[in-house]
């Protein structure tokens, strides 16, 4: 396999070979999308944008699209860093992923001095409408509410829930439930999608959010698809667990994005990896969790959050303990991790997704 023959002595001068193929072209033989979180400022680096326009075909806002980034004021919309991103996709043929419309945190000052529940209400309606309504038909998909949920499959207590809501003992969806039916108004034709973190594998969480989408669904909300963040910071994910979440949700007839993806390794004071044979492990979970994607048709995106090591939440989030968690290195050289999971992508060219066994 071409990862193994990549060290982590070697990967530091590698690139790849001349004439094969990007992961955005593996991926689309594959019939898969393949994206990342992009930060609009960056853009302007060239190694960035040229690294970014070649190795994929969607890319999603890290923060260009949440409320303190659009929304500064109730009535001063600023679209400009998210529009910038969406300039960029439409000049590289590539598809648009929006994040996010709702969350509980992230919000500016002016939205949590609410008190009155019905101003709060109509404040979300409104913010919905106008977000998705600006970038109606160059969105396709929207991470509508992200991260409702607490480890033990409760609605988590937010200035969403606890006010437009019935309170946090009643348990109740229906914030989330009028949110898509506000987001699928301004865009019926945008992809709606929940997204959240730690409820890839058979869980509480994961438990409560696949009870959510099949009541949605069966009810008729316009939920279309389900997001599964997948950060993986202990190097033993429950592979298992991923590929029964998948096939449970996709049952549902509902896409399932991998939204978020890094493999987070140990590291020491420079950032650099503590034990070389991390970047093997680091490699093997990116294919392995490509491959389960691959396997289920309804599995019809994964996406990395960020891409370059120069970049990434993970080390600020870790206190330096952890890092080098994305596919290319701060120089954007391609880390084992990039031929792992091309390799997952490779494996399936030409081949029905249902063929892919």
């Amino acid at each position: 396999m071409l990862l193994l023959l990549i060290g982590v002595n070697s990967y530091e001068s590698a690139q790849p070979p001349s004439g094969t193929p990007s992961l955005r072209e593996e991926a689309s033989q594959a019939g898969i999308l393949i994206g990342t979180a992009v930060r609009s400022d960056q853009l302007s680096e060239q190694a960035y944008a040229s690294t970014l326009a070649r190795e994929f075909n969607m890319i999603e806002a890290e923060d260009a699209m949440k409320w303190w980034a659009v929304r500064p004021a109730r009535d001063t919309f600023d679209f400009g860093q998210a529009d910038r991103i969406v300039d960029f996709a439409q000049a590289h043929g590539m598809q648009v992923r929006g994040h996010t419309l709702v969350w509980g945190r992230s919000n500016p000052s002016w939205v949590t001095e609410y008190r009155d529940p019905q101003a709060l209400h109509s404040v979300l309606q409104d913010h919905i409408r106008k977000v998705a309504g600006h970038f109606r038909g160059k969105v396709f998909a929207w991470d509508v509410v992200n991260e409702a949920f607490d480890e033990k499959g409760r609605l988590r207590s937010t200035i969403w829930y606890d006010q437009p809501g019935i309170g946090f003992a009643g348990q109740s969806t229906k914030y989330i439930e009028q949110a898509f039916g506000w987001a699928h108004e301004a865009d019926p034709d945008a992809l709606l999608f929940y997204n959240d973190a730690e409820g890839e594998g058979m869980n509480a969480k994961s438990d409560a959010i696949y009870a959510m989408v099949k009541d949605f669904r069966s009810r008729g909300v316009p939920i279309d698809g389900v997001g599964l963040q997948i950060h993986i910071f202990d190097r033993q994910p429950d592979l298992a667990g991923i590929e029964a979440n998948i096939a449970r949700f996709t049952s549902l007839r509902v896409q399932v994005h991998i939204t978020e993806m890094d493999v987070a390794l140990p590291t020491n004071t420079e950032g650099t990896v503590s034990d070389s044979k991390d970047l093997e492990k680091q490699a093997e979970i990116y294919r392995a969790v490509a491959r389960i994607c691959v396997n289920h048709p309804g599995c019809t995106a994964i996406q990395t959050w960020g891409f370059t090591d120069k970049y990434s939440w993970i080390r600020s989030t870790t206190k330096g303990a952890k890092g080098v968690a994305l596919l290319f290195d701060r120089d954007y050289r391609p880390k084992p991790a990039y031929f792992g999971l091309r390799s997952a992508l490779s494996e399936v060219r030409g081949l029905p997704r249902s063929a892919a066994k």
